[in-house]
């Protein structure tokens, strides 16, 4: 699993990319990114507990 902080970096790439605005095949990769995101920040704090 990569960390949140790799995931957040792809989502900035990918939104500099884009140029603020998301095509359809953008926002389905955005969305994916922004779960994987979300699990890594979880994991992160169960590892800290």
């Amino acid at each position: 699993m990569r960390s949140a902080a790799e995931v957040n970096e792809q989502i900035r790439a990918l939104w500099m990319r884009a140029g603020g605005s998301l095509s359809a095949q953008e926002r389905a990769e955005y969305e994916l990114l922004v779960v994987e995101w979300a699990a890594a920040i979880q994991s992160d704090v169960i590892k800290a507990a």
